[in-house]
Parts: structure tokens; sequence; C-alpha cells
């Protein structure tokens, strides 16, 4: 039996109807309701000629009509396309030309810097704005659900555009059956088992009651839309935040109000005020409902795993981990683990491939690239180059490099260091952004930072930290030397740090390496320039 997202999501429909699929601010739909939308949506975008094979971009917050404009495309084996609303005009005008829009549904807020792109699409077939004075309801409510759909196919696409915060966005292409089982919950044992032969044998295991799952990040965001689909899949309620905005205090308020059973963030920028909140306040929320906290898309760091599980003890606290590239590995260290990097192991989907593409041997301490098999890409959208290098096939099987750098430990563990674009070298020794940023923020005095490499004429590279400092507090450079020196090797100290009034950070809560390291290479050619301290470290490597 194939599977295909629209046919599972129907099967669903057609089980439990009457259940709530997705609130959003004051709106709530049931499955019939989301599906009904996302029917006479389809029927609108067929009408003006959107079909098999066609894109259409999706520039907008969390709200039901990101997810009605995903089923509505994929109802009629259009591919819908994650855009980022924080885009400017030369980003937009990209992705568009790049991944061939002739269609886009996106927010009013919006509207000035899609004007400007427009133009760009490789066809303007449809074009609806969602919002005050938008005409996506209008549109919608004038218009009527098919009878039949196309015939669908496992093979119809799905394409999740990742990026643009170290290079130009690309588009990561996948097969429908592939990607529900890499990381929309059809691998998941817990949830279906491994032994699913029909969308309407998924539909009669769903649990009653559903989970209920607050994804924080924007659905513009794999991690995000991920785990909705799974829980749609499995017959729960997903619920957004209102305006799209992170804001702790409304997070926590909606976990008390509707029940949440997953809370999903993307690493301490979203965990660490939640922290906050609840140390300020731990009995102002009924979280008794809340089962799991994970974080997709960014680690968390020991120290505030530890702080969200002292403040609410039995809460599981885990990292998601996974790539546009892999879909969803797992990788969880144990509660205990000091350094907190992900642990996979090696198994027939999963290794670790020096240059030569052979498997690094357990125990040896080589680091090479992490490798995912089985269910993975096709390609890269129209970039042949990159996805030869990316999905290769070694003794006939396909695998993934997304480009995280791991080793072996002698059990067959495989330890996540981190990616190799962010590796920063100094002085021949490899020092891995997440590892120091993590021990950093476990110092009383920061709240935020971000870890890059910066030019330096001894050691070829060396280490900055961006720091947000905690207010009223002001970090020097030997202050988080000194607290760092009893868990990190003398080469993997920052050299040099700048304080920021905010790091920056793409909507999805991802650092923006980038502006981090523009930020900290101007503290260093003058530090009056950029808002931090610039103080720099010039001593040896040690």
């Amino acid at each position: 039996m194939e599977f295909n997202l629209a046919d599972l999501f129907e099967s669903v429909v057609r089980t439990v109807g009457d259940r709530t699929a997705i609130v959003s601010g004051d709106r709530r739909l049931t499955y019939a309701a989301l599906d009904d939308r996302a029917g006479r949506l389809a029927a609108v975008m067929s009408d003006a000629g959107i079909g098999p094979g066609h894109f259409v971009g999706i520039q907008l917050p969390n709200c039901t009509e990101y997810i009605e404009a995903m089923l509505a495309a994929f109802k009629i084996r259009a591919v819908p396309v994650n855009v980022n609303y924080r885009y400017v005009d030369s980003e937009l005008r990209h992705l568009y030309a790049d991944a061939g829009l002739v269609g886009l549904v996106h927010h009013v807020d919006y509207s000035a810097a899609v004007g400007g792109a427009l133009d760009a699409m490789a066809e303007r077939r449809l074009v609806l704005s969602v919002g005050p004075g938008g005409d996506y309801e209008s549109t919608i409510e004038g218009a009527e659900p098919p009878e039949r759909f196309p015939s669908r196919s496992a093979d119809d696409l799905y394409c999740v555009y990742t990026g643009g915060t170290t290079g130009l966005p690309k588009g990561v292409i996948w097969r429908h059956e592939d990607i529900f089982f890499a990381a929309m919950g059809g691998g998941d044992p817990y949830q279906f088992g491994d032994h699913i032969t029909s969308a309407d044998e998924l539909a009669g295991r769903i649990p009653d009651p559903g989970m209920v799952a607050l994804p924080v990040p924007p659905f513009m965001h794999a991690a995000a839309h991920w785990l909705a689909f799974g829980i749609f899949f499995g017959g729960g309620t997903v619920v957004t935040l209102p305006g799209g905005r992170f804001d702790a205090e409304v997070t926590w308020g909606l976990v008390d109000a509707e029940k949440v059973n997953i809370l999903v963030v993307v690493g301490d920028a979203m965990a660490r005020p939640l922290a906050d909140v609840l140390e300020n306040e731990p009995d102002r929320y009924d979280l008794s409902s809340l089962m799991a906290l994970g974080s997709g898309g960014a680690l968390l760091s020991p120290s505030t795993k530890a702080r969200l599980r002292n403040l609410r003890p039995g809460l599981i606290v885990k990292d998601a981990f996974g790539a546009s590239e892999t879909g969803q590995l797992g990788g969880a260290p144990p509660p205990d683990d000091p350094d907190g990097a992900p642990r996979l192991h090696v198994d027939e989907r999963t290794n670790v491939f020096d240059d030569e593409l052979r498997p690094v041997a357990a125990g040896s301490g080589d680091v090479g690239l992490l490798a995912r098999g089985g269910r993975v890409p096709l390609r890269y959208l129209g970039d042949p180059d990159k996805s030869a290098a990316t999905f290769v096939t070694v003794d006939g099987v396909r695998w993934s490099l997304p480009g995280d750098l791991a080793t072996v430990e002698e059990d067959g563990t495989i330890v996540v260091l981190g990616r190799s674009s962010q590796c920063v070298n100094t002085g021949g020794e490899k020092v891995y952004p997440e590892e120091v940023e993590a021990v950093l923020k476990a110092h009383p005095d920061v709240a935020d930072v971000v870890v890059v490499g910066v030019p330096d004429e001894t050691w070829g590279q060396a280490v900055a930290a961006v720091v947000q400092p905690r207010p009223g507090r002001r970090p020097t450079l030997e202050d988080l030397r000194e607290s760092a020196r009893a868990s990190l090797a003398g080469y993997k100290l920052p050299r040099h740090l700048t304080l920021v009034d905010d790091v920056v950070r793409s909507p999805s809560g991802k650092p923006d390496h980038r502006w981090a390291k523009q930020v900290a290479s101007a503290a260093l050619d003058s530090p009056a320039d950029v808002p931090g301290t610039g103080e720099t470290d010039r001593g040896g490597s040690g």
C-alpha cells in the first residue's frame, strides 16, 4: 500500500471528523471543518490552473490557513513551499524564482515585501492574502470542494526550504511516503508500530483521546509542521500561539487552558524564558497535563534541561535531533550526560562516514560526517551538484549527509558534534560552537549566546562569543573564561567577547551566524561601532 499525505489526513477525517484538529486564537476547527476549508482552497487552486507538480508558496505565521494551504496543495498533488516571512526583497525573489512558484498564500502584513517580489514567480496563477482586508476568506467561502480529487501517489512531492542564515535557501525534495515515515510519525513505533499497511489501518489505530501539542516555532520551520502532521495523523489537537509570536507567559497560559501534553520549542532561546516564568511564579499555571517538552532545530543546554526538570519533576525534557535532509533522528542524551550532545547508534540506517565514504571505526576518535540511510530525500531542487554531494550511494544504498560532524564511540554510540559549516578551526584544533555555547549559558549573567569563528592572524580562527547579558548584568571576557575553564579545554575558551542587547535569531529560533560573525568582526575592528564591548583576549591558545 502506498502512503500519500492527503490520503492519510482524509482517512483520519473519516474516522474522527468531530474531534478538534486545531486551535488558533478564537478559531477552533474540527477535522471535518479543517478538511472542508482545505478542500475549498484546493478547488480554488485547481480552477486557477494549479495541479500536479506545481509549487505554491505559503508565507504565513502559525494559523489555521497555513495548514489549510498545505493540505489543499497535497489534495491536488501540488507542492506547498514554506516561505520565511522575515525574508526581504532579494531573499524572497530568490526563493520565488528558485521554487518556480505559480501560486502564493500570504498574510496581509507581508504585502509590501510580497508585492516587490511577485514578478520573480514563474507564473502568477493565484495569489491570496490572509488577514484583515485580505481576499482569502471570501474566495474560499464561495468555492465548493470537488466531489473527487485526482488519483494520488506515494511519489507525490513534498518540499521544505532550508537555510538562509549561512547561505541562500534551498529546497529539499522528498516523496510523500518517505517524509511520512521519516518525520511525520509513520516511523514512530510508540504511535503506529512498524507494520502499517494502509491509511485506513493507521486511522484504525488512532488513540482516544489524542495528544494535544503546542509547537511554538513557526510552521515554516520543518520541525513545527512535522510535529503538527504527526499529531494530526494520530487524531490529536494542534494549538498555535496567537499572532505566531513567542511569549513565555502566553505559552504557559495556553498549556494550562488547552491542557497541552507536548510542548515544542527551539533551544534555550525559548526554553530559558519559559523556565524564568516558572521560577518567578511557580503556582500561576496548572501544568499537570504537560508530559514532555522537546526542542527541535537547536539543542537545549544541560543547565536549561536541569532547570526545567527541577521546576517540573517528572517532565520529560529532550532534544529532537534531525534535519531537513534526514527527517527526525531522535538522539536525546541521557539526563545525566554532562555535554548534552545528541547520541545516536550505528545501525543499518545511521552511520558516520569519512571523506572517502568509508564508515568511521568505532573507538578510533576520528571525526566524520553523520549519514542517514533508508528513507531520504530525492534531491535539492534545481541543484544537481549540491544533490550529488549530499545524497550519495554507498554499496548500493542511498545515504544523506546533512553536514553534521560526528564520531563513534567503542560501543557504537554516535556522538554528534555540530554542523561542519560552523566548526571553528583555531590553530589546527576543532571547536564545536554548540559545546561552548552550552557551557557559557550556565553562567548566571548570560541570557543568550552565539559562538562563531573570527579571523585571527596567529591561529587562523579564534573563538568569539556574542552574548546577550541578563538585565542589569555585564559579564566580562575573563568572567566567562574562568567560569568555563572547568568544562572546556583552553583552546575552546572564547578569546573575544561582544555584548549585544539582543541575540538575533531566525523566526524558528535558530541563531543567525552571519549576523553574529559580522557583529564579532566589527567589534574587533571598531568596538564603538556595535552595541557591545568588543572585549578581546589576545593571549596564547591555552
